[in-house]
């Protein structure tokens, strides 16, 4: 069975960002998570909506 969701080192590395980035922006809730107990999981199809959405609002400002 496939894995539907990734661990935080793996998001920082999919998104190309230091790992306590990914920590801070959970914390500060700016990244779509999910938290199960002390662990955070990320999904890669919510990981890439947040980005074209930010890609998005970025092209909308300019």
């Amino acid at each position: 069975m496939q894995r539907k969701t990734i661990t935080a080192q793996e998001a920082a590395d999919y998104i190309g960002i230091h790992v306590e980035t990914i920590y801070v922006m959970a914390r500060k809730k700016e990244i779509p998570h999910i938290r199960i107990r002390r662990r955070i999981f990320f999904s890669v199809e919510s990981l890439d909506t947040w980005m074209r959405d930010l890609e998005q609002k970025s092209l909308e400002a300019m």
